[in-house]
C-alpha cells in the first residue's frame, strides 16, 4: 500500500525539487531561455509521466497560452518532445532527458546563427572600408583603415575557428575530448 503524499517528508521533498527547478530556470537565462520556460522544463524533467498543457498550467499557475509558447520554444531547442499515452487524447509532452544532446543542439543553433552573422558583418565592413580607402586621399584615414581591416580579418579568422568549434559540438565529437560524466 502506497503511503499518502501529503506527509512532512513529501513536503520537504517537493520543496527541495522546487529549489532545484528554480536554479535550472535561473541558469537557463544563459542560453536565452526565460525563467518561466526554464521552470516549465524543470517541471517536465522531474515528472514521472508526460504532461499536458493543462497539467503544466495547473502545476505552474501560468496561462495555457504561456505553456503552449514555452513548450513550442523548448521543442524547437530539442529539450521537449511530444509523448503518447494510450487512451489520452490531449497532447502530452516530456523532457529530453539527455542534457548533453540538448546542450549540443541548443549551443550549436544559437552560436552558429550569431557567429555566421558576425562573419557576414566583418566581410561587409571590410568591403566598405576598402571602398572608402580607395576613394580618399587622406593618408591618416588610409592608415587607420588598413589597421582596422587587419583587425577585422583577425576577428573573421576567430569566427571561422568558432564555426569549426561549433561543428565539433554539433557532431558530438566534443565527447571524444571531454567525455560525458556517467554515474555507475
Amino acid at each position: 500500500m502506497e503511503k499518502p503524499r501529503n506527509t512532512e517528508e513529501w513536503l520537504v521533498y517537493e520543496e527541495t525539487i522546487e529549489q532545484f527547478i528554480q536554479m535550472i530556470a535561473k541558469n537557463m537565462t544563459l542560453y536565452g531561455i526565460t525563467p518561466s520556460v526554464g521552470r516549465l522544463y524543470g517541471m517536465l524533467y522531474f515528472s514521472d509521466e508526460p504532461m499536458s498543457l493543462d497539467d503544466l498550467r495547473d502545476a505552474l499557475k501560468m496561462s495555457k497560452t504561456s505553456m503552449s509558447t514555452g513548450v513550442r520554444a523548448l521543442a524547437e531547442m530539442n529539450m521537449v518532445e511530444p509523448a503518447y499515452r494510450k487512451g489520452v487524447r490531449k497532447d502530452l509532452y516530456q523532457s529530453e532527458e539527455d542534457w548533453y544532446k540538448s546542450f549540443t543542439s541548443l549551443f550549436g543553433d544559437r552560436w552558429r546563427h550569431h557567429t555566421e552573422k558576425n562573419i557576414e558583418e566583418a566581410d561587409q565592413t571590410i568591403v566598405e572600408l576598402e571602398r572608402l580607402s580607395s576613394e580618399t586621399a587622406d593618408q591618416g584615414l588610409i592608415d587607420k583603415i588598413k589597421t582596422d581591416i587587419e583587425r577585422l580579418r583577425y576577428a573573421r579568422n576567430y569566427y571561422q575557428w568558432l564555426i569549426r568549434f561549433i561543428e565539433v559540438i554539433e557532431s558530438g565529437a566534443i565527447f571524444e575530448f571531454v567525455p560525458k560524466e556517467i554515474d555507475e
